[in-house]
């Protein structure tokens, strides 16, 4: 036995930092363990080791609105050096006959951009930007940021005011019945469903139709940190050590320890035993904390069979080629589109709307679907992830995670879909061709290998469908962060509001956990319901 925290947390990804740092905050001592090497989880930037100095980011790299969140604030990441640059050409479609729809950070410039294609479908976006920016502003950032109501609750609350209702009715919509509904052209509607809908959730499923309407009219936009994207895992590190939390790695937790009825510390791989005085809280998808490290005989069988049945994103699994360059992508379309070469993410191999149906197939029989994939050059805004004069770029592909009914398929099959990606890139940018020093793939298989949270490649730690969403994620009965072992939460991605680098699961989580001490500090925001109610 070793160590006494008040709290211990099971997973060094970027939610458990944010929980650490908050509870250190409020002066109880934390630990965080992990079995990696290295803290941060999918906020993973590593040097290649055939050639040095090109840094890449190999999971996490578009961080939307992160400077915006209120742990960034509250944990003053600004003090440990943490940088960000928001380009404002933050997001670039190119088509096949070379024409390029924007999302700019200035709503005008996108206008136009969707003007030069559809004028109609321009009126259609200005015209939901603005329905939905008080939206945005007074329900929909303060209910990411808390932890969730009971679905009656919200329904009943949301009612009450008009912007309440409009949330509710285009709820209820699907994302691809929303745009074919509002938007005419077939590549805005492409685009919109793919930058705003394929990315976070499968666009057939009804309760997301707002997700478009609502991530345009978000100021905040994708970001990205200078020095790759480990640097907003350094900060956090740096946070919660200096708030007196300790950070162990290469720890592997066999069980988490119940003792008196209570969760009471977590036993390693190793036969060691840490005690915590409070808490211990989990990171892990559901599966890793209530099948695989809880004692059978505390997990009912009800509750095991819900942990069982929590689903993946079928559409979620990301494959991606990753190039160290002598010069950074030249498309052809930058004579038409001059800041082009100053565009944050690029999407290729999208020109219309009934492409997604043919991705879903494919993602139904785990084949693989006409190329589809988005990415960056980094070094364009940093040139410190590369040596002086280089490069790199990567591009990110959504594709199946059981390759022909089998993960392990990805093994044979990774290098050539690689060259088969190059070989489109090529095609939008022809000095591809002379200009890659190096090259190398990550599977949907290699994700699940260095990040087991992440089962089956999801990137967002669970699917949104079968009702895992809100108050019922990652499960019915499981939702406020707490389970049904007292002194035992939840803190990850597979809770509310979901995956990709928010951290709110994370500091919905302190606020619980604060909370269930009879604390409520200062940072912690106004109740969901009372605002709602205030509306």
């Amino acid at each position: 036995m070793s160590g006494d925290y008040d709290a211990i947390i099971i997973g060094a990804g970027h939610n458990g930092l944010i929980t650490q740092a908050y509870l250190g905050k409020a002066g109880m001592k934390v630990l965080a363990l992990d079995r990696a090497s290295v803290a941060g989880g999918g906020l993973a930037t590593v040097e290649d080791p055939r050639h040095p100095g090109f840094l890449h980011n190999v999971h996490a790299f578009f961080q939307r609105a992160v400077t915006s969140m209120p742990w960034y604030a509250d944990l003053e990441l600004d003090s440990h050096g943490l940088r960000y640059v928001e380009p404002e050409l933050n997001v670039a479609m190119l088509t096949n006959d070379e024409r390029m729809l924007g999302w700019w950070t200035d709503i005008e410039r996108t206008v136009a951009s969707f003007a030069a294609f559809n004028e109609r479908d321009a009126a259609t976006l200005r015209r939901w930007y603005e329905d939905f920016v008080p939206i945005v502003r007074d329900i929909l950032v303060w209910e990411a940021r808390s932890p969730p109501l009971p679905a009656a609750e919200r329904t009943s609350l949301l009612g009450r005011s008009a912007g309440g209702r409009r949330l509710l009715e285009v709820s209820s919509l699907s994302p691809l019945e929303f745009v074919e509904q509002e938007f005419e052209d077939p590549a805005i509607k492409a685009g919109l469903l793919f930058f705003n809908g394929l990315r976070e959730v499968d666009l057939r499923l009804r309760g997301f139709g707002h997700h478009i309407a609502a991530l345009l009219a978000s100021p905040a936009k994708s970001q990205m940190s200078l020095g790759g994207s480990a640097a907003l895992a350094r900060a956090l590190e740096a946070a919660a050590r200096k708030h007196g939390g300790d950070i162990r790695l290469l720890s592997e937790p066999q069980e988490i320890v119940v003792e008196g009825g209570r969760a009471a510390g977590v036993t390693l791989a190793n036969g060691e035993m840490i005690r915590a005085r409070h808490c211990v809280i989990s990171a892990l998808n559901p599966q890793q904390t209530f099948l695989e490290l809880l004692p059978p005989t505390l997990v009912p069988h009800a509750l095991r069979l819900q942990a069982e049945r929590f689903r993946y994103n079928l559409l979620a699994p990301l494959f991606s080629l990753n190039l160290a360059l002598r010069e950074p992508p030249r498309y052809r379309a930058l004579g038409s589109y001059p800041d082009l070469d100053r565009a944050l993410m690029i999407i290729l191999g999208l020109d219309h709307v009934d492409q997604f149906a043919d991705i879903v197939r494919h993602h139904e029989a785990g084949s693989i679907p006409p190329t589809v994939m988005w990415g960056a050059c980094p070094t364009l805004f940093d040139p410190s992830q590369a040596p002086r004069g280089l490069h790199t770029a990567f591009m990110w592909e959504k594709l199946p995670y059981r390759l022909h009914g089998n993960a392990g398929n990805w093994d044979g099959a990774r290098e050539s879909h690689g060259r088969a990606m190059l070989d489109l890139w090529r095609r939008y940018a022809p000095n591809l061709q002379d200009a890659v020093i190096d090259a190398f793939v990550r599977s949907p298989l290699d994700t699940e290998r260095s990040l087991p949270n992440m089962r089956e490649g999801d990137l967002l730690v669970g699917a949104f469908s079968h009702g895992q969403v809100g108050f019922d994620r990652p499960f019915a009965g499981a939702g406020t962060y707490r389970t049904h072992v007292p002194g035992l939460y939840l803190c990850g991605s597979s809770c509310h509001p979901g995956g990709n680098i928010t951290g709110l699961p994370g500091y919905n989580a302190a606020q619980v956990i604060l909370a269930d001490r009879g604390t409520r500090p200062d940072w912690a925001p106004e109740p969901f319901a009372e605002r709602l109610a205030a509306l």
